[in-house]
């Protein structure tokens, strides 16, 4: 880095990109230098409230790469779009922070990963689950030994209904109904990636994948993939699932989406439970263990979904400054990556898919 600051850019202005720019905006650390957007008013909106001046706002993504003093682009993009602008920014000199899913295939994925290896740039794969606090806490507490090995894992995702939601604009909803820009659908493979990358964060790299996957219209012109089943083999006998619900008059508790996402792992002696993601249904300990006859919950930490996306921002603002390895890498994104494909290609063919076949 060229000086002690993180200077960031930011590559889509929407929705999601409120909560990308929290820690940006408060970390002594870093600097968030500037904005683009397709629809300028958008980037000029967000601009205005970060405080980023009015001559470093861009509608054209190429105008931003210009820039000789960021160092860092986040791309918050519709999925189809990460691998050109990524190969853009890396071809620009940029580090690359890009949201999940990296690309929408494995043979894409690589050649991102090839160009920033070659440019010796840091390669950075969005997943902030992983940095969700309670899931944090739960993996110390397994890793501690808490309930001894863990055996299987049990995801659910229940959409609910989504008047308690925040406001997603028109344009975002109708992207991710449209498989060339989306990849998948928006539980299974969207927001799936969340639950994807949770299963291998506990359980390893996944061998086999099995799923069921309906596709039904819950208002005219927007298909749900719901309801899903999802079942996952981990090396040594080890399993695992995903649920994906819809539920719409389930109200939830929420500042954000309207999913209530908890949770299981169950271990050679003991059982631990996550007990809210993008929402709640009630209060309890975010963390919940039992073992050795026991219950104890854990509240001593955030449990708001904002607070996975400070976590996840900060450790890679730390991996740029001081050196170290961010989560995901470009490798371990396209893992996750291939995770995913293999359950979409299982539902299409009717059949359980080893996750190598994802080349």
């Amino acid at each position: 880095m060229a000086d002690s600051r993180v200077r960031v850019g930011f590559i889509g202005a929407g929705r999601i990109s409120d909560l990308h720019a929290i820690e940006y905006r408060r970390n002594p650390r870093a600097q968030l230098l500037a904005v683009c957007d397709l629809d300028v008013q958008i980037a000029r909106r967000q601009a205005a409230r970060w405080g980023v001046p009015e001559d470093r706002v861009f509608s054209d993504y190429h105008e931003l790469l210009a820039c000789g003093d960021i160092d860092l682009v986040e791309i918050l993009l519709p999925h189809h779009l990460h691998a050109p602008v990524a190969l853009a920014a890396i071809r620009a000199g940029k580090h690359v922070s890009v949201q999940k899913p990296m690309t929408l295939s494995v043979r894409d994925a690589d050649e991102v990963i090839d160009a920033a290896r070659a440019a010796k740039l840091q390669l950075h794969v969005f997943e902030n689950a992983l940095f969700y606090p309670p899931v944090q806490r739960a993996k110390a507490l397994i890793d501690a030994g808490a309930i001894g090995e863990p055996l299987s894992i049990r995801v659910k995702c229940n959409k609910g209904d989504p008047s308690t939601a925040w406001a997603v604009p028109e344009s975002a909803r109708a992207w991710r109904q449209d498989a060339v820009k989306s990849g998948g659908g928006p539980l299974t493979f969207d927001d799936g990636h969340h639950k994807f990358a949770i299963a291998w964060h506990f359980m390893g790299k996944p061998e086999q994948v099995h799923a069921w996957i309906e596709r039904r219209e819950i208002e005219p012109g927007v298909v749900l993939d719901a309801p899903a089943m999802i079942s996952w083999k981990f090396a040594g006998g080890r399993y695992g699932n995903l649920e994906v619900v819809y539920s719409p008059k389930l109200r939830v508790m929420t500042e954000h989406y309207a999913q209530h996402d908890p949770i299981e792992i169950t271990g050679s002696k003991g059982v631990i439970w996550i007990t809210r993601g993008h929402g709640r249904l009630f209060d309890q300990p975010p963390v919940v263990l039992y073992a050795d006859g026991e219950v104890r919950g854990f509240s001593d930490m955030a449990g708001g979904w904002e607070s996975s996306f400070i976590e996840a921002t900060r450790h890679h603002i730390d991996t740029l400054l001081d050196g170290g390895t961010p989560v995901l890498t470009g490798e371990q994104g396209r893992e996750i990556l291939r995770f995913c494909l293999a359950a979409q290609r299982s539902a299409r063919e009717g059949r359980a898919v080893r996750v190598e076949e994802e080349q």
